[in-house]
């Protein structure tokens, strides 16, 4: 079973930048495809960038693409989002995910975490 903390959220003005780090336990994780989800209240889960287990290849969806990029540490067990130019419309909470097959669907999600919040102000 994987377990996810993620950190690294906070308040940022509109350009600015952050790192989310998720620290991952479980003897699986070298081995699974981990990502990054968002949501605010009242809309669903969104998809926001996946990575595989060897970091070689990664996936973003359109609007963060050129500004996010995921990467992952296995030695150090350890997911992480870099956000530049970020807008206000990147406001949200982030979840770390471990995928159970590489997909951008929530449902194919094996483990997330408790999220952390992302506020980009005008």
């Amino acid at each position: 079973q994987v377990q996810l903390v993620e950190s690294g959220g906070g308040l940022v003005q509109a350009g600015g930048s952050l790192r989310l780090s998720c620290a991952v336990s479980g003897r699986t994780f070298s081995t699974t495809v981990m990502g990054w989800f968002r949501q605010v209240p009242g809309k669903e889960r969104e998809f926001v960038a996946r990575i595989s287990w060897n970091g070689m290849f990664t996936y973003y969806t359109d609007s963060v693409k050129g500004r996010f990029t995921i990467s992952r540490d296995n030695a150090k067990l350890m997911v992480y989002l870099q956000m530049s130019s970020l807008k206000p419309e990147d406001t949200a909470t982030y979840y770390c995910a471990g995928f159970t097959v590489p997909s951008t669907n929530a449902r194919d999600v094996g483990a997330w975490g408790k999220g952390t919040l992302v506020t980009v102000s005008s």
